[in-house]
């Protein structure tokens, strides 16, 4: 549910709408970009939004549920402040956008459409095209690490600490690391986890060890 003030409700309902699309991209290491598609600048919010994202076709889309939302622009962000060399080496890649929907005839009235993140943006023959994902993919991310008895490293790698693989493998197991690598220390995994018969067992009938196993 979108919050809108009675005066921009009631502009809304007027027969020549003077609204305008304001996207906000911030990239992951605090560089922000502002633009409209409106053929002036706007201010919104103490920001200033430059002409340069023509949207020759957009769409928004709100799943429901947990599903994340799209977003796609056909031609739009056509910046200078993005450059080929800035996409080449992905630093537009999961930038935080914000989408407005402002009345730049009255710029104190706007409202948040859609937010998310860059999946992907290229350049196209117009300009850029990108694909945008909502918030809620945040909800799809692996946080974490996944519990397992063996060693989640791959040999050789920084995280495994072996400098020296030639004509070896490894089955992930503790006691190969033990015994063929003698790399304890950097073993990935939890051998000492209890497997599934310790924690499905029940109380003893006779002779109850107080919870030992």
């Amino acid at each position: 549910m979108r919050l809108i003030d009675d005066t921009f409700r009631a502009r809304l309902g007027d027969s020549v709408l003077t609204t305008c699309l304001c996207w906000k991209l911030l990239r992951t290491d605090g560089y922000t970009v502002c633009l409209t598609d409106h053929d002036h600048p706007v201010s919104w919010q103490g920001d200033d939004y430059e002409p340069g994202a023509a949207l020759e076709a957009g769409r928004f889309e709100t799943a429901s549920g947990l599903k994340p939302g799209r977003a796609a622009g056909m031609g739009a962000l056509s910046a200078d402040a993005i450059t080929d060399g800035d996409l080449e080496a992905g630093l537009w890649t999961g930038a935080r956008v914000q989408v407005y929907r402002v009345d730049w005839d009255a710029d104190d009235h706007g409202v948040l459409v859609w937010a998310g993140y860059l999946s992907e943006i290229t350049r196209g023959e117009t300009g850029f095209e990108a694909e945008l994902i909502s918030l809620k993919a945040d909800l799809e991310r692996r946080v974490g690490r996944t519990y397992s008895r063996r060693c989640d490293a791959r040999l050789g790698d920084a995280r495994c600490g072996v400098s020296d693989v030639r004509g070896k493998t490894c089955d992930k197991r503790f006691e190969t690391c033990r015994d063929v690598f003698a790399n304890t220390l950097n073993f990935r995994g939890f051998p000492h986890l209890p497997g599934p018969d310790a924690l499905l067992v029940g109380p003893a009938a006779s002779g109850n060890d107080g919870g030992k196993r």
